[in-house]
């Protein structure tokens, strides 16, 4: 029986491998199991076995190669698929055979052999004694023979540059380095590379003269942040523009790892599709009924009111199959037809449908609505412009309306406001009333009550002199009245202020101090600081879909022919005027206690944690905000200290370095020669820049963007344009609106089809994705394996519940008249939102991303 020998020490040896498989903590004998996590693009099949990877040692260096070990190939068998809000989610598991002194993993390096791009999530291995190495990826890989390079991901271990493992420091330097690129050519889907350039994709010479627009970046009369490149020819009729995509375009280039996550794409483009479908229905019906223009209330409360059984005309379908994909066009007549389309009620209807003419809600808006950043306490008054020339707004105008007190007592209690839309707008004034809109530039005095509400004293519109005349400005002054023929010219000015505030709100407010902003930011810190990099790990959430927002914000909103230009009184120059208040922009002043301390919202305080003392309690966004601020600041401080132990390490960490330099230097590169940068040397300038980043990655956005709909999803509110000047006594026009007033008013407000469109922009915008990553929040509890730093997160998690909490109950107060205001709309932009039952998507209006994604 010697014979049956072998076969004992084989079924032997097949019993020991069978326990190495299935108990990985026996991985010393050879194998590291582990778990690879990918989602599938829609009508898009798995790699399956077509894509290998391999792990790389962070401990054992390859004397061949002076990089860490590596392992055999595995490849993705075995997998277990579920299917998620339409998307295919494949669990793989996978084995890798090591030699024994492997050491620990530190590197993923993924071969993509399959037909298809796919999205790597995340991977995890069981290694020694039941340590789990985690790589949180959340990155496209595309087919190499697309790329003609691997994919490289580090496990979720943050290291200084000083502190890096030796056998991971090659491999740290060339994934840098392949980021950066080499400046040249076009970027095609699947590369993975980050440039900068100026905004020179936003006019279309090619399509004729009326689409020519400036270069924005790299001048000092159009000076602008930089955007990611994307290498695009150039048009054919000025080499120094960038030709534009000839249909909207869903998949304008940028880089991989910036782009939306498939379940990201699809819901966005559906949000798109019903906000479209919103459009074109009573678009259609009020082409067909020949009406260009609304004509009462009533019939714009009609636009929230169901449009059953009706579907896009057939004339419509042909103008739109000519503006987006086919496939895209197809979805939007779809939808058109398989359900009832109307707009949700905003807000600002809810409660009351005219709140918002009284005055008091006028005021409130402007400390608790969509744009609460431009409100200022006055140092003086009158105020004059930066030329010298006086404000028409005298003291004998206000004074009355002061609930007895005097200007000095007003002025010595820092009781006294402006709105101040002028000194910006008035060089630009003629060029914008040359192109059939009627737009003032505004200065509004507000008086502040005893009950904190804000009282308009008086609104000041003014236009250039005319030419043949020894005056270059024309004024006017309009004070508040209840009844009557001023009553009713009062409610025309506040009209043409709110647009003001409109555009100001949506071109600077919202787009250029927060969108255009961070993407210099981001780009900086893909192509300087590794992705091992612990401050690139702080950063990245905070990072999420910005760069893709952007993009299609350059080929759909702010483009030539956009709908910024379509809807907004600023029209073709709207572009131009954000490059000239960007000249005022400092990245310094971004920090919320130095905004409000510019604005005088606030006065320096030492024995408070931020340095700044609001000056009143009923202002919510100052209120709410220096909260989250300060919630920020104390994770950040708590981050940095675990990596950064003195002054030193600061100033050697040599990305840090590069990254600050880059930010300046390039990214910001029309700011290089501002002395208001600091000096990248200490902790504190560090921690004071990044809690500055996210702060305006987060709730900055957060505040002005949620609460477009809810206040501008109701035109009349806020405007954005006005097609007639407020009438001069003694004029046909005056006749006009005094036979009746409000029709005057309507065919002062945009026309329906820009009205309509508005609504239709702040119902996109204020949509949160149910995908979203709130303030406090991580997508996995593994992002990190510093057991330090989950902690501190915990504690940043819990403190921001507090706030949250306590802003729930400081809504609650009677006594705080702003926090809901006479349209009754709670103040809940800054909810952290980090409750366990939290909002899925929708116009939630309330909740602080993590990033600018929307």
């Amino acid at each position: 029986m010697a014979h049956l020998q072998p076969c004992t020490s084989l079924q032997a040896c097949l019993r020991e491998m069978k326990n190495i498989i299935t108990h990985p903590q026996q991985v010393e004998k050879g194998i590291f199991e582990g778990e690879i996590v990918i989602i599938q693009s829609p009508k898009e099949s798995g790699p399956g076995k077509s894509a290998s990877v391999q792990i790389y040692s962070s401990t054992k260096v390859e004397p061949n190669t002076g990089i860490g070990k590596l392992s055999r190939k595995a490849y993705l068998k075995h997998g277990k698929s579920s299917k998620h809000d339409s998307m295919k989610i494949t669990k793989y598991k996978i084995a890798f055979h090591v030699d024994q002194d492997f050491g620990i993993p530190g590197a993923l390096l993924i071969t993509n052999q399959h037909k298809h791009k796919f999205f790597l999530k995340s991977a995890s291995l069981e290694v020694f004694d039941n340590q789990t190495i985690h790589f949180d990826c959340r990155s496209w890989v595309y087919p190499f023979k697309q790329t003609k390079a691997d994919r490289i991901f580090f496990s979720n271990t943050s290291y200084l540059p000083s502190k890096t493992p030796s056998a991971l420091v090659e491999l740290r330097e060339k994934e840098l380095k392949s980021l950066r690129g080499d400046g040249t050519g076009e970027r095609k889907e699947w590369d993975r590379i980050y440039d900068y350039d100026y905004y020179n994709d936003l006019g279309n010479p090619d399509k004729g003269i009326g689409y020519i627009r400036p270069v924005l970046g790299g001048t000092e009369s159009h000076p602008y942040p930089r955007r990611g490149r994307t290498g695009r020819p150039p048009c054919k009729q000025d080499s120094s523009t960038e030709s534009q995509p000839e249909t909207i375009n869903f998949d304008i280039y940028v880089p991989p790892d910036e782009r939306f996550s498939p379940k990201k794409l699809s819901e966005f483009i559906s949000n798109s599709i019903q906000s479209t479908v919103h459009f074109l229905i009573p678009e259609a019906k009020a082409l067909e009924q020949n009406s260009s223009s609304f004509e009462s209330f009533d019939e714009i409360l009609g636009l929230f009111s169901s449009n059953r059984n009706q579907t896009v005309e057939g004339w419509m379908k042909e103008k739109l199959k000519k503006l987006v994909p086919d496939e895209l066009f197809r979805e939007i007549v779809h939808a058109s037809e398989k359900k009832p389309m109307e707009f949700p009620l905003p807000q600002i209807l809810a409660e009351n449908e005219f709140a918002w003419k009284e005055d008091e809600e006028f005021g409130h808006q402007l400390l608790a609505g969509v744009n609460p950043t431009r409100i200022r306490c006055m140092e003086k008054f009158p105020p004059q412009s930066k030329n010298g020339v006086m404000s028409s707004v005298r003291q004998s105008d206000i004074e009355h309306n002061l609930d007895g007190m005097t200007l000095k007592e007003v002025m010595n209690q820092w009781r006294l406001f402006i709105l101040d839309h002028h000194d910006y707008l008035m060089p630009f004034i003629s060029r914008i009333n040359s192109k059939g809109v009627c737009a003032y530039a505004s200065r509004t005095f507000f008086f502040l009550r005893n009950d904190a509400s804000l009282k308009p004293l008086a609104i000041e519109l003014s236009l250039p002199g005319s030419p043949n005349t020894t005056e270059n400005i024309s004024t006017r002054v309009f004070l508040p009245a209840s009844s009557g023929t001023e009553a009713a010219l009062w409610q025309l000015a506040k009209a043409h202020v709110a647009a003001n505030d409109s555009v100001y709100h949506q071109l600077i407010s919202h787009w250029l101090h927060t969108h255009a902003v961070v993407e210099p930011f981001i780009i900086a810190t893909r192509r300087q600081l590794s992705a091992m990099h612990p401050i690139h790990r702080l950063l990245d959430p905070h990072f999420k879909d910005t760069m893709h927002i952007n993009a299609l914000a350059r080929t759909i909103l702010i483009k030539s022919g956009g709908i910024f230009e379509k809807t907004l009184f600023s029209g073709e120059i709207s572009m131009e005027l954000s490059s000239e208040l960007y000249k005022e922009w400092r990245f310094d002043e971004q920090a919320l206690p130095a905004d409000l301390l510019k604005r005088r919202m606030a006065f320096k305080d030492p024995s408070n944690p931020t340095g700044a003392q609001i000056i009143f309690q009923d202002y919510p966004y100052g209120l709410d905000g220096i909260e989250i601020w300060q919630a920020i600041k104390t994770w950040v401080t708590d981050f940095c200290s675990i990596f950064y132990k003195d002054e030193d390490s600061v100033r050697n960490d040599l990305e840090i370095q590069a990254w600050w330099s880059e930010i300046r230097n390039k990214g910001h590169g029309d700011k290089c020669n501002e002395n208001w940068w600091c000096e990248m040397t200490t902790l504190e300038n560090l921690i004071e820049a990044l809690t500055t980043i996210i702060w305006i990655a987060s709730a900055l956005h957060a505040s002005v963007n949620f609460g477009q709909y809810a206040h501008s999803g109701y035109p009349p509110n806020r405007p954005s344009l006005c097609r007639k000047f407020i009438p001069m006594e003694g004029t046909k026009e005056f006749a006009e609106f005094l036979r009746d007033p409000e029709k005057y008013y309507f065919e002062m407000l945009p026309q329906r089809f820009e009205m309509t469109l508005g609504i239709v922009l702040a119902e996109v915008l204020s949509r949160h994705t149910s995908d979203e990553e709130y303030l406090g929040q991580r997508p996995s509890s593994e992002w990190t394996d510093n057991k330090e730093v989950q902690e501190k997160f915990q504690n940043f998690n819990a403190n921001l519940q507090e706030i949250e909490k306590k802003i729930r109950e400081t809504n609650r107060s009677q006594q705080l008249r702003n926090r809901w205001g006479p349209a009754k709309i709670p103040y809940k932009f800054l909810y952290p939102d980090t409750s366990d039952v939290r909002s899925k998507g929708g116009l939630t209006g309330q909740g602080i991303p993590n990033s600018i994604s929307t």
